[in-house]
């Protein structure tokens, strides 16, 4: 059974910040350290340096040849049964990396070319470079060493979506990047059938194609060595002479599998090790095609536009007034989660700001590498890392004291930047301007954003789910509050206020 049917969320994949796991059986999905490497997110930044600090520890004792002690840092990466990711049959057993095999594992790696020839930079080059370790095996191995991050990120969104946890649970070992040795701790932790679970952000998985051993030796590697034998006049260069009287030459992919260059990955350490820029154009290259999976690339189930519909009738449903702000909040957070990721990731509920001093109802990390997100920052120089959210359910117009509570909890150092969620207003051009002020006189930049704005979004994420409809409307609202000059409708017809 998947979480959102464990816990009654009523929510799907696309309004979920998380992978929605069956406990019962493994997703053949994979923590993938080069996503994590190349994101531009803070969750992922943390991630990254544990990571690094795991690798690289690691290879210094290699280089300074104190084999026992490498070979006790695999010791600690036992199976990990709490993310339910991978490629197990039936009920997940972690078989990734377990006891026996993390010494396997280690030996695997002390006794390949890549060890001798000095290719490995990155955990995530295990895959390409040694025997027996593919996406599966370093998934298990990441998860060990981000296991804190990881149990962090759980109790966020357990706390968000009101899942209860269990007080005082062992954590199994994770890595300390700062002490540079494994622990363990106790935790409030998910407890599934008397089993601690993990939720992992859907931002962070793969199915390990993009940095795989195959796309680097089919697509680098081996063009690289057909071409090499064109222009040296290799033995395995064939030819014809065309109709035409002109010479055709060519080298086939099977030639050099067969009797150049081997798919073994000790020939392609060794290889790279020749010609480093093969592997260094191949990083490059992956880390622009690498990019979070969409909700419907995860569950193929998923139809975004049933959903976006469904949504649609569900915000139209949920009446305005305190009584229902419960509703209509956890609502937004499904809306938001389906409109603006990957821009927006990780939402956290209430959470504290100023030392507990002040609380904000939503909070999501600003993980934009392109459009609007990322320009807030880029080019109009407002601070976003995280994008502040206040939802007000109110029946009434939202004026300066909602706009005020917003703006200060704004600052330089966590976010000024946010958005006024509400249901509807009859003063639009007012809103506006108020919005306006502040951004003129801080350069603090609030966004109102109303049921119809909602609406006009999921109305066209309905038509079409590949859509992203809010890259226009944050262009539009933002070109409004900074020239305060609402251009859409006039000021009697925007917002119709509800009942």
């Amino acid at each position: 059974m998947r979480i959102s049917k464990q816990f009654k969320l009523g929510k799907t994949q696309a309004e979920l910040d998380f992978i929605d796991i069956d406990i019962d059986k493994d997703i053949p999905l994979y923590i993938d350290p080069h996503l994590i490497g190349v994101s531009d997110h803070p969750f992922s930044h943390d991630c990254h340096a544990t990571i690094s600090s795991f690798f690289n520890f690691f290879l210094e004792l290699v280089r300074r040849g104190e084999v026992d002690r490498a070979r006790a840092l695999f010791s600690h990466l036992h199976e990990p049964n709490e993310t339910c990711l991978g490629s197990s049959k039936g009920r997940p057993n972690g078989r990734g990396v377990a006891n026996k095999q993390a010494g396997d594992i280690f030996n695997s790696i002390m006794e390949s070319r890549a060890i001798e020839t000095g290719v490995l930079e990155h955990l995530e080059d295990f895959r390409i470079f040694v025997h027996g370790i593919g996406p599966d095996k370093v998934s298990d191995m990441t998860t060990n060493i981000i296991r804190l991050n990881l149990i962090e990120y759980t109790q966020e969104q357990c706390l968000l979506h009101d899942i209860p946890l269990q007080s005082n649970v062992a954590s199994g070992p994770y890595w300390n990047e700062i002490s540079r040795q494994w622990e363990r701790s106790h935790h409030d932790m998910l407890v599934i059938k008397n089993r601690p679970i993990l939720l992992v952000p859907k931002w962070l998985v793969s199915y390990g194609l993009v940095y795989s051993f195959d796309r680097y030796y089919n697509r680098y590697l081996l063009n690289f060595v057909k071409q090499d034998h064109l222009v040296n006049n290799g033995p395995f260069v064939r030819d014809k002479t065309l109709a035409n009287g002109k010479k055709k030459v060519w080298v086939t992919k099977d030639d050099m599998r067969k009797h150049v260059a081997p798919p073994e990955k000790d020939f392609v350490a060794g290889y790279t090790e020749q010609h480093k820029d093969l592997f260094i154009n191949f990083r490059k290259d992956a880390g622009k095609y690498a990019k979070p999976l969409e909700s419907q690339e995860i569950d193929g189930r998923l139809l975004v536009s049933d959903i976006a519909l469904h949504l649609i009738k569900t915000l139209e449903k949920t009446p305005s007034g305190n009584e229902h702000a419960s509703a209509y909040h956890k609502l937004i957070i499904g809306i938001l989660e389906l409109l603006f990721y990957p821009s927006l990731t990780r939402p956290r509920k209430e959470q504290e700001i100023y030392e507990g001093r002040k609380r904000i109802d939503i909070v999501f990390d600003n993980a934009a590498s392109s459009g609007e997100f990322y320009r807030l920052h880029a080019t109009r120089k407002i601070s976003s890392s995280y994008v502040m959210v206040e939802c007000k359910n109110y029946s009434k117009d939202v004026a300066n004291p909602e706009l005020d509570q917003l703006a200060g909890r704004f600052s330089f150092k966590h976010s000024q930047f946010g958005f006024l969620v509400c249901r509807a207003v009859s003063d639009y051009r007012t809103l506006i301007a108020r919005c306006h002020d502040l951004f003129a006189a801080k350069h603090e930049l609030i966004l109102p954003l109303l049921d119809e704005d909602v609406i006009g979004m999921l109305q066209k994420k309905a038509v079409n789910p590949l859509n992203r409809p809010e890259e226009e409307f944050l262009a539009d609202r933002i070109r409004e509050v900074v020239f305060a000059a609402p251009e859409k409708q006039p000021v009697a017809q925007k917002g119709r206020k509800k009942k």
